[in-house]
């Protein structure tokens, strides 16, 4: 059977890093640009940047709504940094619409400023015994998981920093940073899933 393809929204901001991690892992990765190469993929990255600006290419580039019905109808997405914001039900200090799609309220710059960056070892659900080590920039906040959202990591002080939706999957920090794959590997394993639905269905 053909794998799956996994997407990396490349508007602004770390893609690059993204589809390095995924094409080590022997993942067949596409830089998204436009809505026409949205239709192949069975799982989009969102990554981090800068949650305003990438919330007004989504509108130029015309990828909103494509993008909002997509994971509607079941395509796994994951929000890293500012894609976490980009992907929630709602979120602080935006000047227009993000995808509303998980329900999750997201707050921007919840640590503060680039020199308030910290790292962290996260106990993660379902990522086995390993703390996970987590880099965070300028991250935000995940201030409210709705009642079918399951948290996935917390800081000591209680503050969510990593949840899943069913397919849809939030991280306040950066993954593809460390050097340690195993959130990849859980998009890859959903994306697997996602094309042998497709596959069946045809």
């Amino acid at each position: 059977m053909d794998k799956p393809i996994v997407g990396v929204l490349a508007l602004q901001g770390d893609f690059a890093e993204h589809v390095a991690v995924l094409r080590k892992l022997g993942v067949e990765a596409v830089e998204v640009r436009l809505p026409s190469q949205l239709a192949s993929l069975d799982a989009l990255i969102i990554p981090g940047g800068e949650s305003t600006t990438i919330t007004r290419l989504l509108d130029i580039y015309e990828l909103r709504e494509p993008i909002k019905r997509l994971g509607r109808q079941g395509l796994p997405i994951w929000g890293t940094c500012a894609g976490a914001i980009v992907l929630a039900k709602h979120a602080t200090d935006l000047d227009r619409p993000n995808l509303e799609l998980m329900d999750i309220d997201v707050r921007r710059n919840a640590f503060g400023r680039q020199v308030d960056s910290f790292e962290a070892d996260l106990a993660v659900e379902g990522l086995g015994d390993e703390p996970f080590h987590a880099v965070f920039i300028r991250a935000p906040s995940i201030e409210r998981a709705g009642a079918g959202v399951e948290t996935l990591a917390k800081l000591d002080d209680g503050t969510i920093v990593a949840a899943r939706e069913g397919q849809l999957l939030a991280t306040v920090f950066h993954p593809e940073l460390a050097d340690d794959d195993r959130f990849h590997r859980l998009l890859v394993r959903l994306a697997e899933a996602h094309h042998r639905a497709r596959s069946a269905a045809k």
